[in-house]
């Protein structure tokens, strides 16, 4: 039985053109041991170096915003179930990579989260360069989910503007999930 379901997820994983893929809780650990296998991988590939570094990058990014969320999230009675809803993919297109990343995130975190892509997905390269180095120069909010500047930094090197998705869980949570293409 379960070998089937492997066969399955296997074909559908290929379908989608997947070349990795984690679903669990994320530690700084398991980000920096996946990201060494994900940078090792690409370098297999004949790409160009900024690519394999984009690709790199916008996984280590997606991967820490998610973590730096569960952590604010540590004293939530749903914390576990948080946590451990990660997951971050990295798949083949014709033209390069995509990098996807998802969680399960509370309703109101995503209004906030979905209005700061919502800003960027219009901005050209010069216009998200201009706002990164604002970012910089800005003090962070304690009260911030710390997702502002990093996702800037990720628009700034994906090649085609970030999409989101969002999935209905039940009244207060939902399914957050964040692709960009390199």
């Amino acid at each position: 039985m379960i070998s089937n379901n492997l066969f399955e997820l296997q074909k559908i994983l290929s379908n989608n053109g997947l070349l990795i893929s984690f679903s669990g809780r994320f530690s700084q650990s398991i980000i920096e041991e996946l990201g060494e296998a994900v940078k090792k991988y690409l370098e297999t590939e004949d790409r160009p170096k900024n690519d394999v570094y984009n690709v790199f990058s916008i996984f280590i990014e997606q991967t820490q915003n998610i973590k730096n969320y569960c952590e604010i999230k540590k004293e939530s009675p749903h914390y576990e179930r948080i946590a451990n809803s990660c997951m971050v993919t990295i798949g083949k297109t014709e033209t390069g990579n995509y990098i996807c990343s998802g969680n399960i995130v509370e309703q109101k975190d995503a209004v906030v989260l979905t209005g700061i892509i919502d800003e960027l997905i219009p901005l050209d390269k010069v216009a998200l360069k201009k706002l990164y180095k604002e970012k910089l120069r800005q003090d962070i909010s304690p009260d911030s989910l710390g997702a502002g500047i990093g996702l800037v930094d990720i628009a700034r090197k994906a090649s085609l503007p970030l999409e989101y998705s969002i999935t209905t869980i039940d009244d207060n949570f939902l399914f957050f999930t964040l692709k960009a293409v390199v």
